[in-house]
C-alpha cells in the first residue's frame, strides 16, 4: 500500500473497504456493549459529552487502520481533542478521519441515531467511506467513482447499490440535527425553498439516509469538524450525491484546525440546483 506521500488507487480503495467494514463492525459491538449498561458520562473541554464507548471505539479502530495501513496517517475525534494530532497534516495529505461515536448525544439519550464514521482523505477529498448505525442495524459503504451500498445488519455480506432519488414533484425532504432543528438561521435558509417536509435526525446517520434515496437534503449551519462528515461525504458522493459550502464548492479535508464551513449534503447535482435557484 502507499505511503501517506503517495494516492491510493481506486482498486486499492476498493480493496481496502471490506477491512474497514469490518472495523467498523467491531467497534458498533463495543458501542453497543456499553449501550446495554448504565454507563457513565463525562464531558470535554469543549462540553460536549464523552462515554467509554467512544474511548473504546476509538483504541479499536485506531489500531485496525494502522495495521490495515502502517504508513497512513490516522486522525480521531478523542486523540485529537486531547493532543491535537495531526496538526502538521494538510490538503496535500493521505490520511485517516475518524470520529468513533458520532451522536454521543443520541447514544446518552438512546434513541439509536449514532454512528461509526471512518473515511480516507487523498488531496482534500474523501475517496472511501465506511458509516455505521449500529443500533439502527444500518452500515453505509462507499468509495467515490466505484460505488456506494447498504448493507442491512451487523455482519451481513448481501449490499444493495445507493444512488440518490430524482426530484420528488412534490418537495425536498430534508433532514436536519435535532440540535439545530429550530435554529433561526436554518429557518431563514428554508424560506422560498421548495420544502415538501422536514425530519430530525441525529449524528452523520442523515448522509446515509440522503444516499439511499430517503431524503434530499441536509442543511448544516452549526460547528461540524471533519472527522464529523467525512465518512458520510463520502457515501454520498459514491452515491452521486456531494456536500458543498454554502458558494457551492466541495467541502475539503485537511484544513487547519480540521473545523468545518457551514455546509449543504444534497443527494444529487438536481437537489442543489433546485435550492440555489430559489437563493438566487
Amino acid at each position: 500500500m502507499p505511503t501517506d506521500a503517495a494516492a491510493f488507487s481506486p482498486a486499492q480503495l476498493l480493496a481496502l473497504l471490506p477491512g474497514v467494514q469490518g472495523l467498523a463492525q467491531q467497534a458498533g459491538a463495543a458501542i453497543m456493549a456499553v449501550y446495554a449498561t448504565d454507563f457513565e458520562v463525562q464531558h470535554k473541554g469543549d462540553a460536549s459529552p464523552v462515554t467509554v464507548a467512544d474511548e473504546r471505539a476509538e483504541v479499536l479502530i485506531v489500531n485496525g487502520l494502522k495495521q490495515l495501513t502502517p504508513h497512513t496517517a490516522v486522525v480521531a475525534e478523542e486523540a485529537f481533542s486531547r493532543s491535537e494530532s495531526g496538526a502538521a497534516l494538510n490538503s496535500d495529505s493521505t490520511f485517516w478521519l475518524v470520529d468513533p461515536l458520532d451522536g454521543t448525544r443520541e447514544f446518552v439519550a438512546r434513541n439509536g441515531e449514532f454512528t461509526v464514521n471512518i473515511a480516507l482523505v487523498q488531496r482534500g477529498q474523501p475517496v472511501l467511506g465506511v458509516l455505521y448505525a449500529p443500533a439502527l442495524k444500518r452500515l453505509f459503504i462507499g468509495v467515490p467513482g466505484q460505488g456506494a451500498w447498504e448493507l442491512p445488519g451487523e455482519g451481513a455480506v448481501a449490499r444493495s447499490p445507493l444512488t440518490g432519488r430524482p426530484v420528488p414533484m412534490a418537495g425536498l425532504t430534508v433532514v436536519a440535527s435535532r440540535a439545530y432543528a429550530n435554529d433561526s438561521t436554518l429557518a431563514q435558509w428554508l424560506v422560498d425553498k421548495p420544502i415538501a417536509q422536514q425530519l430530525g435526525m441525529g449524528s452523520a446517520v442523515k448522509f446515509g439516509v440522503l444516499a439511499a434515496g430517503q431524503a434530499d437534503v441536509y442543511p448544516r449551519f452549526g460547528r461540524t469538524m471533519e472527522w464529523d462528515t467525512a465518512a458520510g461525504h463520502a457515501v454520498l458522493r459514491a452515491a452521486g450525491g456531494e456536500v458543498l459550502d454554502l458558494m457551492g464548492q466541495p467541502l475539503t479535508y485537511g484544513k487547519p484546525g480540521f473545523e468545518n464551513p457551514h455546509f449543504v449534503a444534497v443527494a444529487t447535482g438536481k437537489v442543489w440546483s433546485a435550492v440555489a435557484q430559489a437563493d438566487s
